[in-house]
């Protein structure tokens, strides 16, 4: 593993991604990449391959961001995506709330895998690191009514197969996670957390 420099450079507006940073003690500046993946097919490649390629065009992204302005970002560039894998359908975040109800719908009662995968990029070196994690995840049964009342309050929004899964369980939903929940919830923090507790200024 490269060494890494903080402030870590977030390409990602996800408020969970911070928070799980934030109770981590890991120092980061908010850099979201202006790119947008919905319109990315992953062709033949398996959904552990999508999601890191993901992760690493964003990164990537960011990096050209800082480079057209002649910016010298001060950190490791970190970049991450999830997605839920239901037989041969990838799921990210829905654009409307038909889709989000679609995906709900689709995922109850039923097994499905979220997989994160995170890319940290140097642009200076430059090197990058590629890892990827997966849970597998088990939703019982969610009424009609409940699933309506969910899509109406937009929750979903910005989140990865149409929910968050800290926030449905407290809602009641049956919801069983077997592997790190946190990669659920859109960082593998189990496997981070070696990698940050070694984060170290730059030297002046």
């Amino acid at each position: 593993m490269m060494p890494l420099r903080f402030p870590l450079i977030l390409a990602s507006r996800s408020p969970r991604r911070r928070e799980m940073l934030g109770k981590a003690g890991v120092q980061i500046a908010v850099r979201p990449a202006d790119l947008d993946d919905g319109v990315l097919r992953p062709g033949r490649v398996s959904p552990e391959q999508w999601v890191t390629a993901l992760a690493w065009f964003k990164a990537r992204r960011v990096a050209e961001q800082a480079q057209a302005v002649g910016e010298q970002l001060p950190g490791t560039i970190m970049a991450a995506d999830t997605i839920c894998a239901h037989g041969d359908k990838l799921l990210g975040q829905p654009r409307d709330r038909a889709e989000a109800r679609r995906m709900i719908q689709h995922l109850r009662n039923a097994v499905h895998r979220t997989i994160t995968g995170v890319c940290f990029y140097d642009p200076h070196v430059p090197r990058r690191v590629l890892l990827v994690d997966a849970a597998t995840v088990r939703m019982g049964e969610i009424s009609d009514d409940a699933i309506e009342a969910y899509i109406q309050s937009d929750q979903w929004r910005g989140k990865a197969g149409g929910y968050n899964l800290s926030e449905r369980i407290e809602a009641g939903w049956p919801i069983e996670c077997e592997g790190d929940p946190a990669t659920v919830m859109g960082l593998p923090m189990q496997r981070l957390a070696p990698l940050f507790a070694g984060l170290r200024s730059p030297q002046p």
